[in-house]
C-alpha cells in the first residue's frame, strides 16, 4: 500500500554563480522554466502537496506557474537548505505521508 507524498521544492535561492537578474529556478531548459520540470514530475508522481519554498522575486515564479494548483511556502531570508525546509512546516502540519 502506497502512501500519501508531498514534494517540496527549494526554490528561494538568486543563483548568485549563475551571474544573471533572473532566478535561477526561472531559466529556460528545453524550452520551459527549471522549476516547471520539476512541477510536471510532481504531477507525474501524483503528489497531494506540491509545495515550492520561494525567496528572490517569488513574485515573478509564482507568475510563472500561475496555472498549477500549489501551496506556497517563504523563506524571507535566505538562511541555508535546512532553515527553507523548515518553511514548509505549516503546509505540511497534518499531512500524514512521505515528503520528498
Amino acid at each position: 500500500m502506497s502512501r500519501p507524498l508531498s514534494v517540496v521544492i527549494l526554490a528561494a535561492g538568486k543563483g548568485t554563480r549563475m551571474d544573471s537578474s533572473i532566478p535561477k529556478v526561472l531559466h529556460h531548459l528545453g524550452g520551459i522554466p527549471m522549476i516547471q520540470h520539476v512541477v510536471n514530475t510532481a504531477k507525474k508522481l501524483n503528489a497531494e502537496h506540491i509545495i515550492p519554498i520561494l525567496g528572490y522575486k517569488s513574485e515573478k515564479i509564482k507568475e510563472t506557474l500561475a496555472k498549477e494548483s500549489l501551496q506556497y511556502a517563504i523563506q524571507n531570508e535566505q538562511l541555508g537548505t535546512a532553515h527553507a525546509v523548515m518553511q514548509s512546516k505549516d503546509a505540511l502540519i497534518n499531512f500524514n505521508g512521505n515528503v520528498l
